[in-house]
Formats: C-alpha cells, structure tokens, sequence
C-alpha cells in the first residue's frame, strides 16, 4: 500500500478500525500521530505536536523513543523476538521474574507473566478460585471490593468494577455476582473500615478474595484513599481466611510516590497484578504475583497446575524490554522526579478552584485531576488541551493527568494549563 495522506488515512479509519470505548464507524475525528519523542507526540501533516499528559494510558513512564529501551529491544530482536512458553524459557523472562520478586511486597516469591493487565487480573481471579477449590473448598468463589474501582474490560475484572454508572453497567445479571462496599473515603474513618471487616466476616465462607486498587482507583473514578484502609483489609482477611489481591496496573512502578501503593501501608497481599508501566509503554506485558501460600495451595491440588497459558506468554522481546525500563527507573532518583511532578501539578491546578462547576482538586505523586460536577464534554475538552499544545483524555466527571516522569517543569506547567482549560471547555 502506497504512503497515504492524512484525508485518505482518516476515511480508512473511519470505516475499518474500531477504538475503544468508541462506535463503529466512528463519530469523532482522532488525531494522527506520525511519531513520538521524549514527551511529545508529533501529528502527520502540518499538524505540530503535542505534550503527552496521559503517559499512553500511564504506561510511557520515560517518554518515547528512548535510547536505553531502543537498545534494550533491538539487542533481544536480534537473538529472538518470541519462542512459546509451555516446556521453554529463556533469560529475559527468568531475569524479569527475579526482578519483580526482588522488588515488590516481601513474600510475593512466584511470577506469571501475562499479556495485558486485564489478562493479569484473570489469571489472579483463577489462582484464588483454584487455590479454594484446592484445599476443598469450592464454596469460597465471590470476591469482595469497593465501588468506584476498575480492573479491566475482560470477564472476571469487569464484574468486580463499579456495577452501577460504570462501563460495565450493560452486563448486569450476566457477570458473576460479586460482594460490593461503599466506596472507599479519602481520609481514615472508623466507621468505614468496621463496614469493612464486617463485610468480610460476614461474607467469608463464600469468598475467595477480596480485591481492590490501592490508594488510588484508576479509571473507575480516580479516587484516593487512606493507605490505612489496606491494613485493614489485611488484618480482616488474615482473620476470616480469604485472600487479599492488590491491582497495581495502574499504581505500579512510583506512579503514586511509593514503588507500589502497596508500600505506603506496608502491607503484602496474597496476589498482585502489574502492567502498563511494567514496560515502559514500549509494549503489552503484565504480571501477577503471589505467595508461596497461593502457589503450593495450587500445586497441592487434585488439578496441580495453573491452568493458564497465553500464547505470548513472557514474551522475551517485552520481558528483555521491561528488565531495561525497570532498571532505568531504579537507577536514577525517580521518587525526586515524582515528588517534582506532584508540586508542579499542585501548583499548576490550583486555579481550577475558581473555574465554575470545578467539584475537586486532588494530586498524589504524578497525578493530577479535576472533577466537575457534571458529566464532561469529552470533545470540548480534548479541543481545548489541544489548543494548549498538550494531549489529554478526558473521560466521566473528570479531567486527569499522568505525565511520564520525564516531563519538565515547563511542561508540566503547560499541562496543568491545559487541564484547567479543558475543565473550562468542558
């Protein structure tokens, strides 16, 4: 196929290719980028660029094209880019796997390397079903979780993101009934965390996990909590005998000031998933992790395997590209550049206070948001970031940004700027 204008490129996408979260066709114009750098997003044409204030879906942590991670990728293209995981391995996988372990929550000791967050959701949905089913306990099969969280677009996950005016809402009665609280407040509240444990003592005999995102729920609202309410759910499962599962797709690898969100609690749980960053935005790769208590409890049982196994399963191109990103983000100050985005941001987002229908302000780490108090005109909005120079995507309530932590201080000022501006538009 001969290189195709911008006008032709548009009407092919228009009428073949489906985005998320979108109709087909589609109704709005996406816009067209011909490369990436550093924070900025080129467009084809004579369109300019755009800085990325979304991180590719909080995934791009060092920005785009970056030397250590080109390298890291062309040196493995050379040797293999794939070979299957069932009876083989390879080094960039056992490499990556040792990585994790050394630095995640003490006690997580197994990796099962999958292909999208999503995916690694599912397979720790399954490790805590087959780990019950294991010990003879088939009836421990609902898990538990607070409203306003999001844990994918697949079965399991979807059934424990918010049920009601969530992205799932259509498959009410057809998902697995899971157990929902109230969601989670900001701030630690007594009350609250005793509806929690006794949700959990209440339900025990038929749950298998509980389930949540830590500190920060992503896309289900991006809501922050107390770290406190993660000591809780640890002390209440521990005491009723179910699992805990932490969801760090999105608060992995210092996006909430700690390497894990897990970690401003200093609390492990029995399970817990990783991606988007896992990567560094280079390509798909997720992971669960989990205890050697999960991992014997399944070898011990009368199907003692985990019976799970994507095609790509880890891959050596992106595991041999996640070891370069991991060790890119462990080896500079990463927690100083973090700390460095969330008073940028701070500062940046304060006069969203005086835009009307501005409900709330929050940031943590590289996460800035604005909530409105109404439902956001996602493409009013968009327009307006662009006019800034800055992408963002909107999305409910919400304005929000997560820039990769490379950005500097004049765009991250440029960014708040465009998030007050689309709050504005929107």
């Amino acid at each position: 196929m001969p290189d195709l204008s911008v006008p032709e490129l548009l009407d092919l996408d228009r009428r073949h290719v489906w985005h998320p979260y979108g109709p087909m066709p589609g109704r709005q114009e996406p816009l067209v980028v011909e490369s990436a750098s550093g924070v900025r997003l080129r467009l084809a044409g004579q369109s300019g660029e755009l800085v990325d204030g979304m991180s590719s879906w909080w995934s791009a942590i060092h920005g785009y094209n970056h030397p250590v991670l080109n390298e890291a990728a062309h040196d493995q293209l050379a040797r293999m880019s794939h070979v299957m995981f069932g009876g083989l391995t390879h080094e960039p996988a056992v490499r990556l796997a040792k990585r994790l372990v050394d630095i995640s929550p003490e006690g997580l000791e197994h990796v099962f390397l999958a292909d999208s967050g999503s995916v690694s959701v599912e397979v720790a949905v399954k490790m805590c079903l087959q780990y019950w089913r294991s010990l003879g306990r088939p009836g421990k099969q609902r898990l538990l979780t607070w409203r306003g969280g999001y844990h994918g677009d697949t079965w399991q996950p979807m059934s424990v993101c918010d049920p009601e005016g969530g992205m799932h809402e259509l498959w009410s009665g057809v998902l697995p009934r899971q157990v929902f609280v109230e969601a989670p407040p900001a701030e630690y509240d007594e009350a609250y965390a005793e509806r929690l444990r006794s949700a959990i003592g209440r339900h025990a005999d038929e749950l298998a996990a509980v389930i949540v995102e830590p500190v920060v729920q992503g896309a289900g609202g991006m809501r922050f909590h107390s770290p406190s309410y993660l000591r809780v759910l640890r002390e209440a499962c521990d005491a009723h005998d179910v699992l805990l599962v932490f969801d760090e797709i999105a608060t992995g690898f210092g996006r909430t000031g700690a390497l894990f969100a897990a970690e401003h609690a200093t609390v492990t749980p029995d399970v817990m998933c990783v991606g988007k960053a896992l990567t560094g935005g280079y390509m798909t790769m997720a992971a669960t992790l989990c205890t050697t208590r999960v991992a014997e409890g399944i070898s011990r049982g009368e199907v003692p395997v985990l019976a799970h196994g994507p095609t790509f399963m880890g891959n050596p191109l992106a595991a041999a590209v996640a070891c370069a990103s991991i060790d890119l983000l462990l080896g500079q100050d990463w927690q100083r550049e973090v700390k460095r985005i969330e008073a940028g941001l701070r500062e940046g987002l304060a006069p969203a206070a005086d835009i009307e229908g501005v409900r709330d302000i929050r940031v943590l780490g590289a996460i800035g948001v604005v909530q409105l108090d109404h439902e956001v005109d996602m493409a009013a909005a968009s327009r307006a970031a662009v006019r800034e120079g800055v992408w963002l995507r909107p999305f409910r309530d919400l304005v929000y940004t997560m820039p990769p932590y490379v950005t500097g201080d004049a765009d991250v000022a440029r960014i708040a700027r465009a998030v007050c501006a689309a709050a504005r538009e929107g």
